[in-house]
């Protein structure tokens, strides 16, 4: 398979970029996240923290 993909890839001009670009995107992906975590008030993590233990099977109205 990884053949197959290499034989298209070497003769693709700029074929090094791909894999930088997806290496960026995939850290600014995850610093973004960490970043909302961290700012997340303790209030939001306590009723996202509740979800699944929550039994009644009633919606919760609280807001996030």
């Amino acid at each position: 398979m990884f053949k197959f993909i290499q034989q298209y890839t070497e003769k693709m001009d700029h074929a090094t970029i791909y894999p930088m670009v997806s290496l960026i995107i995939f850290f600014i992906f995850f610093i973004t996240l960490i970043y909302f975590v961290i700012k997340m008030d303790n209030k939001s993590v306590q009723v996202l923290s509740n979800i699944p233990l929550d039994i009644t099977g009633e919606p919760n109205n609280q807001s996030i």
